[in-house]
């Protein structure tokens, strides 16, 4: 089995369009397993319909609860907590959306009514589509520990493309480059990174393409909307020369796109400029994973 995560040192490069894209290309010859692991904006399945067939709670750090029968309103969890979480009265109680679950009121408290609980901080999902199976999950809102959920839908269709003796696990992952992005990043065979011709995805384009040069992971790169910008199209393949990182393709601006996407289906399920040039890229990523 062969791990191809997709990522962008930026949001709105298109790196969603292109992954349900792949995955379309990938299934018709090759059994693939699917995972989106931008867990806090999931949208993967906007193009792939998926169908539910699992749901599960995701537990994420602790949060501080005072037992109202063993407070005595000594007051002394607020004086240690440094988030103003801690509302006063009768009885002591904290707001869970203030807690930062620093356990400082827990140590502090003498009288032991102070426990630190689990938190439910979102959910992940399992569900088909006419690709292959497709774990992703949903981050709720103000929560934390990204990073950790991006692991559990990561390890979960790992386990699954392994129990299916499947050929590819296709991850669709979060933009940017940290933590979330980190952990979606690990255990790949290959990193394809897209990117736009503009100022600011040439920058960050480099800062990707340099975590991924520090987990020393092997990556490619499709520019996207190459021709809206021939000259910073022409920067960003030099740029990739002179790291050695392969330009496996370059899409052009094309409104076929944004129709694909209204219809709820991927680009290359149609015909035209874009999907013959992701046809190609997909045909060169497998060279890469299939040598």
């Amino acid at each position: 089995m062969k791990q191809l995560v997709i990522l962008s040192g930026k949001g709105g490069t298109g790196k969603t369009t292109v992954a349900a894209a792949l995955a379309h290309l990938a299934a018709q010859a090759h059994s693939v397993v699917l995972a989106d692991a931008d867990v806090d904006a999931a949208n993967l399945g906007l193009v792939l319909s998926p169908v539910t067939e699992e749901t599960r709670d995701f537990t994420g750090g602790k949060v501080a609860a005072i037992d109202p029968a063993a407070c005595v309103a000594c007051g002394r969890c607020a004086e240690v907590c440094r988030f103003d979480a801690v509302r006063a009265g009768a009885t002591y109680a904290v707001d869970p959306l203030a807690c930062e679950g620093c356990a400082a009121c827990f140590y502090a408290y003498p009288a032991q009514a102070i426990t630190m609980t689990p938190q439910r901080a979102g959910q992940w999902f399992v569900a088909n589509t006419r690709y292959g199976p497709l774990y992703h999950a949903h981050l709720f809102a103000g929560q934390e520990n990204s990073g950790k959920l991006v692991t559990l839908v990561k390890q979960m269709a790992r386990l699954r493309a392994l129990d299916d003796k499947a050929d590819l696990l296709l991850v669709d992952g979060p933009p940017g480059i940290g933590c979330p992005v980190i952990a979606a990043l690990a255990g790949a065979d290959l990193v394809l990174v897209v990117t736009e011709p503009t100022v600011s995805g040439a920058h960050d384009l480099e800062r990707i393409l340099g975590v991924a040069a520090h987990f020393q992971t092997r990556a490619a790169v499709l520019l996207n909307k190459a021709d809206l910008s021939p000259a910073q199209a022409e920067a960003i393949a030099a740029a990739c020369a002179a790291r050695g990182v392969p330009l496996v393709g370059r899409l052009p601006y094309d409104p076929a796109v944004t129709e694909a996407m209204v219809r709820g289906e991927p680009v290359t399920a149609g015909d035209g400029p874009v999907a013959a040039a992701l046809q190609e890229a997909w045909e060169r990523l497998a060279a890469e994973l299939y040598p």
